[in-house]
């Protein structure tokens, strides 16, 4: 056995070296375990989640409160539908023909465009408010604009523009 051997024998591997290592470990160990079941507590065991499946709830009864506004849309859908079917075969004045049945067509798309825009109401915050607004709005642009499309009275002019900012504020109010 040379020096280095018996060095490396008296430092590392004779029986009281190895002994007193194994017993520094396992006492290492021992005191770590017991530092975190004591300093850091086990977290509780999480209940088991079940999961409920409930049938769908048809589209009439989620409309709530503003089912009243798609029954509406379809009222207003429907005349928008014969209103245009009419106008397509109206004999205008013959003085403004091509101006009047260009107003008759801008009424008729807007009605039909607001026809529409009612089936989103029920979905809104505030449905009753966006749909008086829509409908009012909507009878004033195009019952005015229908009105003198046809008969070429201009009497109910004014009350155009009126419709057409309630429309303004139907479609603000749906933002809300």
């Amino acid at each position: 056995m040379g020096v280095q051997e018996s060095v490396q024998y008296w430092l590392f591997q004779n029986p009281l070296v190895t002994n007193t290592t194994d017993i520094l470990k396992f006492t290492t160990t021992q005191v770590a375990n017991l530092v975190t079941s004591t300093i850091i507590p086990k977290p509780a065991p999480v209940p088991a989640t079940t999961v409920v499946m409930m049938d769908p709830l048809p589209l009439y009864k989620l409309a709530g409160s503003g089912m009243i506004f798609v029954r509406i849309a379809g009222v207003l859908g429907t005349t928008a539908v014969g209103l245009a079917a009419y106008g397509a075969h109206a004999k205008f004045s013959k003085e403004d023909d091509a101006k009047m049945k260009m107003l008759f067509e801008t009424a008729s798309k807007y009605h039909f465009i607001h026809a529409l825009a009612l089936l989103g109401v029920p979905m809104c915050r505030f449905p009753t408010v966006t749909g008086t607004l829509l409908v009012t709005g909507t009878v004033m642009f195009c019952g005015s604009s229908y009105y003198r499309a046809l008969t070429g009275d201009g009497s109910l002019r004014k009350i155009t523009p009126i419709g057409g900012t309630l429309l303004i504020f139907g479609w603000l109010s749906m933002v809300l």
